[in-house]
C-alpha cells in the first residue's frame, strides 16, 4: 500500500458520451478557499457551467454530476466516512447538493482521487468502474430496471470497493430519486434521476490502494482528539448514540415540531409508538453506521415479521408517520425498505403522498391515497418509482402538482424540494432556515431548530437574533461539508468547548438572545479547522475556515439568483404564516418578512436576495 499525505490533487473527468477519461487538478488557490467537499464541488460546478447555469437542462448532457472527497476522509478523523455531491436539480431547477456516508468516498479516496466529475450521457445502461490507474466502462443493461439491493449483489465482490446505484426511480427520471451508497444515500434534490438521465446505473470504486497521512500528524492526531472527545461527551451526539434520529419524535411532541396530516397540525401524542425510545426496545436495536463513526446515530433491528432492518430516520418516521395518518412503526420500516430499494427520497415521496391525500380530501383532485389508509401504500410507492397509473403524477414532486391541480397553500416545499419533519411554527428561527435554503426547504441547511426546540438557548416564537444565527450556521455549515465531516458534529464541537461548556446556561442564552455576534465569536471549532491544516499542511486559521463556508454559500446562492432566485422564491408555504390554530398549546404563525430583511442586510444581499458586488468581491468570487 502506497502513503498519500493529505489530499491527491487529482480529480477523475469521465465523459460517457465518448468513453474517455483525464485527469485534472484544482489550483492551490481554490483549494484553500474552498477547502474540498461540497465547497470544492460548487466551484468545479460553476467554472463549467457558470455562464449558462439556466439554460443547462438538469436531465440533459451537458448537465453534470460531481462527487467530492473532502481533507478528512479515510484519514480517521471524527465521522469522516462522507463525501458530497453537487449538481443541478430536476427536481428544483436550481443547484443540488447532498451529503453521504456510505462506502463509495471511502473507495475513491484510497484509490488515490480526490474527486470525480461525469458529464455526458452514455446511449445504453452503464456502469463505471475506478481504481487507482483510472476509469473503465461496462455494459449494464441486464442491470436496468433491477432494485437497488439486487444490483449491489452483483457489482460489488470486495471490501475494498465502494459503489453509487440508482434504482428504478432513477432510471425512470423520477424528479426526487435518490443514489445510494451502501445502506446511505445521497437523497436530495433528484440526484438519482440526473444519473439516470445519464443511462449510469452505477459507478463502483475500487480502493486500498493507498493510505492517507496528514502533513503534521502530532497537530492532526491532538486536534483530532479534542474534537472526539467533545463530540463524545455532547448530550445530543449521546442521545443519538442510544436512540437514533428519532430520539427527535418525544421532543418534538412537547416543542411542537411534528407534522401531522400534511403539517396541519404539529403535535400528537400518538407519536410516541414512533419514538426512539420506543423502537430500541420494540426492534432491540443495535448500531449500524458509516465507518468510520463517532456519533453512532445509525441503527438496526429485527422486526416482528422476523426481517432484520434499518431504523428509518427521523426525517422518513414523520413524513411516513403523522404526516400521513399512520402510527404503526413496522409499516414505516418496511415502506422506508422499499423506498431505499427502489431509489427515492423518503422525505419528498413521503410529503408528497400527504400533499395527494389533502388534495383528494379537499376535492382538488382525485387520488386512491387518503389521511390513515395504508393498505395501498406499498403499491403506491412502487409505482411512483415505474411512473405507472397515479405514480407517474406523484413522480413530479409537490410544487409541480400543486401548479397543475391548486393547492399550492398546502404544498409543503420551498423551491421545489419538499420539507423534512419539522414545522416551522415551533421555531420561526428555522422557518428563516428552510425560506433561504440553497438548496430548497432545506432543515440542514442551519438548523435552528436545535438551537430554538433541542437545547432551548432560543426562543421560538420570536425573531430576535435568529437572522444572524442562520447566516452564522449556514457558513460553518457548509464549511463542515467541505471537510467533509458530519453534521451531528457540530454540536459537540461548538458547545462542548471551553468558555460555552462553563457558562450558565441562563447566561449563555441571554447572550445568545441579545449579543449573537458576541456569543458566536466565543465559539471554538478549531478543532476541526486545525484538522484541515494539519491534513494538507496548507494554513488555515479558524476565521479561514469559516469564511470558507461563506464563501462557498455565496458563491452557490448567486448561481441560484442566475437561475431565477430572488426573494419571491424565499418564501415559506402559506399554511405556516398564516394558520396558527392548533393542537398544540402555543398559536404560532412564522413572521418571515422582518427576518428576511435583516438576514440579507447580515449576508451581503440586496433588497431582492441577490449577493451584491461588494459581498462578492470580498470573497474573491469573480461573475465576468
Amino acid at each position: 500500500m502506497k502513503t498519500l499525505v493529505g489530499d491527491s490533487k487529482r480529480y477523475l473527468d469521465v465523459d460517457l458520451t465518448t468513453k474517455a477519461w483525464s485527469v485534472f487538478s484544482p489550483s492551490e488557490n481554490d483549494l484553500r478557499d474552498y477547502i474540498g467537499g461540497k465547497g470544492l464541488g460548487i466551484k468545479f460546478y460553476y467554472d463549467r457551467l457558470g455562464k449558462r447555469l439556466k439554460a443547462v437542462d438538469p436531465l440533459g448532457a451537458e448537465n453534470i454530476l460531481i462527487f467530492m472527497a473532502g481533507p478528512f476522509l479515510a484519514t480517521g478523523a471524527p465521522c469522516s466516512a462522507r463525501f458530497a455531491a453537487v449538481t443541478k436539480s430536476p427536481l428544483t431547477g436550481i443547484m443540488a447538493s447532498s451529503s453521504c456516508g456510505g462506502p463509495f468516498g471511502m473507495a475513491l479516496r484510497t484509490a488515490g482521487w480526490d474527486g470525480l466529475v461525469v458529464c455526458g450521457a452514455s446511449n445504453s445502461p452503464a456502469v463505471l468502474r475506478i481504481d487507482e490507474d483510472g476509469a473503465s466502462f461496462e455494459e449494464a443493461s441486464e442491470l436496468w430496471g433491477l432494485g437497488t439491493e439486487a444490483a449491489r449483489a452483483r457489482l460489488v465482490d470486495n471490501p475494498r470497493q465502494g459503489e453509487l446505484l440508482i434504482g428504478p426511480a432513477g432510471e425512470n427520471l423520477v424528479s426526487f430519486a435518490n443514489i445510494r451508497s451502501g445502506h446511505r444515500f445521497l437523497g436530495r434534490g433528484g440526484l438519482g434521476a440526473v444519473m439516470g438521465s445519464k443511462r449510469l446505473k452505477a459507478i463502483v470504486a475500487t480502493g486500498g490502494a493507498y493510505r492517507i497521512e496528514a502533513a503534521e500528524p502530532e497537530r492532526f492526531k491532538s486536534a483530532s482528539g479534542r474534537m472526539r472527545k467533545h463530540v463524545l461527551r455532547n448530550d445530543f451526539s449521546r442521545a443519538y448514540r442510544a436512540f437514533g434520529t428519532n430520539y427527535n419524535v418525544r421532543v418534538g411532541v412537547k416543542a411542537g415540531f411534528l407534522p401531522v396530516m400534511n403539517f396541519r397540525d404539529r403535535t400528537d401524542p400518538r407519536f410516541e409508538a414512533l419514538s426512539g425510545e420506543a423502537m430500541a426496545e420494540r426492534y432491540n436495536t443495535r448500531h449500524s453506521t458509516c465507518a468510520p463513526c463517532t456519533v453512532l446515530c445509525g441503527h438496526k433491528g429485527r422486526y416482528p415479521d422476523g426481517t432484520t432492518r434499518h431504523i428509518p430516520e427521523y426525517e422518513t418516521t414523520g413524513s411516513w408517520g403523522g404526516n400521513i395518518g399512520n402510527w404503526d412503526p413496522d409499516l414505516i420500516g418496511v415502506w422506508n425498505q422499499l423506498l431505499n430499494d427502489l431509489g427515492m427520497d423518503t422525505i419528498s415521496a413521503g410529503v408528497t403522498f400527504s400533499w395527494a391525500m389533502e388534495a383528494a380530501e379537499k376535492g382538488i383532485r382525485k387520488s386512491v391515497l387518503a389521511f390513515g389508509k395504508t393498505d395501498n401504500i406499498g403499491e403506491l410507492i412502487s409505482d411512483t418509482a415505474f411512473r405507472r397509473g397515479e405514480g407517474a403524477e406523484l413522480a413530479l414532486g409537490t410544487r409541480l402538482l400543486s401548479e397543475k391541480y391548486g393547492g399550492k397553500d398546502f404544498a409543503i416545499q420551498v423551491k421545489g424540494l419538499e420539507l423534512a419533519s419539522y414545522d416551522p411554527r415551533a421555531g420561526w428561527g428555522h422557518g428563516l432556515n428552510y425560506a433561504v435554503a440553497n438548496r430548497g426547504g432545506c432543515h440542514l441547511n442551519a438548523y435552528l431548530i436545535g438551537l430554538e426546540a433541542l437545547y432551548n438557548y432560543l426562543d421560538p416564537y420570536s425573531t430576535r437574533a435568529k437572522a444572524s444565527w442562520v447566516a452564522f450556521m449556514e457558513d460553518l455549515f457548509d464549511a463542515f461539508n467541505s471537510t467533509h465531516t458530519c453534521l451531528f458534529t457540530v454540536f459537540g464541537t461548538l458547545l462542548e468547548t471551553f468558555v460555552p461548556k462553563r457558562t450558565p446556561k441562563p447566561l449563555l442564552k441571554l447572550t445568545m438572545t441579545w449579543l449573537p455576534r458576541v456569543a458566536q465569536a466565543l465559539l471554538d471549532w478549531s478543532s476541526v479547522s486545525d484538522q484541515v491544516a494539519a491534513i494538507t499542511g496548507r494554513n488555515l486559521s479558524g476565521r479561514d475556515f469559516i469564511m470558507a463556508g461563506r464563501r462557498s454559500h455565496v458563491l452557490e446562492r448567486y448561481m441560484n439568483t442566475e437561475m431565477g432566485v430572488n426573494r419571491s422564491a424565499d418564501v415559506l408555504p402559506a399554511r405556516f404564516l398564516d394558520e396558527g390554530e392548533t393542537r398544540h398549546p402555543a398559536k404560532s404563525v412564522v413572521d418571515l418578512e422582518p427576518m428576511l430583511n435583516e438576514y440579507y442586510r447580515i449576508k451581503g444581499y440586496d433588497g431582492r436576495g441577490v449577493p451584491l458586488g461588494t459581498t462578492l468581491s470580498k470573497l474573491g468570487i469573480e461573475t465576468e
